[in-house]
């Protein structure tokens, strides 16, 4: 049987991520409540809002679809901080998490209607720049902050709010690749590339930990 790869998301970043492993895919994007429950942790959170994402598209689909979909948070002591509602509110949480290290989670899920769904999470700290108040105000006028969790992109070159991250990039961005292989590679989906090597090449990056997550020790 021949499989139709389906992204669920919109996202720029998922889809030029996604596109790297080699796949042809079509994107559907799912609409779902990201509502956090009450008292539930962020990787719980993650998790749920990918695996509900899959679900919602597979519900559309037909038998012979894999549906992978994603949900990233940036998360700052105990507090999620999901996409800023407007300038102000980007402004702090950026002033907050200036100087700082904070956690990224992402959570994955593949999906193959009606009975398998795998999933797996992407966790990294980031350490942020000492970054300048113009700084700052230059990113936000700039309308990036806006579309992100956290109010920012760790790939944005004109800011590059991050420094001497030892994790996974991919998986600030949005789509830990290598997670991702390794969960397809359960339904005997393997891409047509050296992820970590185009990972690697595609982000600039000096990758310390794809070999860890590859062999499912991190």
């Amino acid at each position: 049987m021949i499989l139709n790869l389906i992204l669920a998301s919109n996202s720029p970043r998922r889809k030029y991520l996604l596109g790297l492993l080699g796949w042809n895919f079509d994107v559907v994007p799912a609409d779902v409540d990201e509502t956090v429950l009450p008292g539930e942790k962020p990787a719980d959170y993650v998790l749920r809002l990918a695996e509900s994402k899959a679900r919602a598209v597979g519900e559309l689909l037909e038998d012979n679809a894999v549906i992978i979909s994603a949900d990233t948070t940036v998360v700052d002591g105990n507090e999620i901080l999901g996409k800023p509602i407007d300038s102000d509110d980007a402004a702090r949480m950026l002033h907050r998490l200036r100087g700082q290290t904070h956690q990224v989670y992402t959570g994955l899920a593949v999906h193959h209607p009606p009975e398998v769904m795998l999933t797996d999470l992407g966790a990294a700290d980031v350490p942020m720049r000492n970054y300048t108040d113009e700084e700052l105000q230059d990113y936000i006028a700039s309308g990036d902050p806006l579309d992100k969790a956290g109010a920012y992109a760790i790939q944005h070159a004109g800011f590059h709010p991050v420094e001497s991250l030892k994790a996974c990039y991919a998986n600030v961005v949005g789509l830990p690749l290598c997670h991702l292989t390794r969960t397809l590679k359960k339904i005997d989906l393997d891409p047509k590339v050296n992820v970590a090597e185009v990972c690697q090449a595609a982000l600039g990056y000096q990758c310390p930990v794809h070999n860890l997550i590859l062999r499912e020790e991190l």
